[in-house]
């Protein structure tokens, strides 16, 4: 059993806490893990990408490649889109619907693409959407987008039958300070309910 994710986001939604996450939730169960640093204008609201890979074997290297990914993480719609080509045949894209301009469409230069989901659907992808943004916020931060993510991922089949509800829990909790593991579980629990009732 291994398991290649990319995560794809825009700088500020905590991909790399969501790396450490998922790695840390691997390890307890046995598996080698090991994560990307993160990549790109990580500090300046740019795209930024980070792998995750785990396996009951040793993990020799953290890099994916382009169709080996069994799951792309999208925190933001276009970074979801723009992470599709790294997907293997039969892996999924889990999706934040949240809009973020990038640059050339806040100067006017390309305009943001439209029905980013259908489209992806539309080519064969297997897609779980979620408002991430709207659930982090309605727990109490936004800054919970990516325990939000966490949640829905949890409720894959890929990850249902590794990793039980409580055991992601103790990941998150040992993963960020005590202060803020609160209102991180209650987003991890809405964005699995709200991943449930997507699909």
């Amino acid at each position: 059993m291994s398991m290649n994710l990319l995560i794809m986001g825009v700088g500020g939604q905590g991909a790399l806490t969501a790396a450490k996450i998922i790695g840390i939730a691997a390890m307890a169960k046995g598996y080698d893990s090991k994560a990307s640093e993160v990549h790109g204008m990580s500090k300046r609201g740019g795209s930024v990408e980070t792998y995750v890979r785990y396996s009951k074997t040793t993990v020799a290297s953290p890099v994916i490649f382009r169709g080996d990914a069994d799951v792309v993480f999208g925190f933001e719609a276009l970074e979801a889109l723009r992470g599709a080509s790294y997907l293997k045949q039969g892996g999924v894209v889990v999706m934040n619907t949240q809009m973020i301009d990038p640059m050339p469409v806040i100067i006017g230069a390309a305009e943001y693409p439209q029905g980013i989901e259908e489209y992806l659907k539309g080519i064969g992808i297997r897609v779980l959407a979620i408002d991430a943004e709207k659930i982090a916020l309605e727990a109490g931060t936004l800054h919970a987008v990516n325990v939000a993510m966490i949640g829905a991922i949890s409720t894959l089949p890929e990850f249902e039958k590794d990793f039980t509800e409580q055991e992601w829990k103790e990941a998150i909790r040992e993963s960020l300070p005590s202060k803020l593991y609160p209102v991180n579980e209650v987003a991890f629990e809405m964005g699995r309910k709200n991943a449930k009732e997507y699909v």
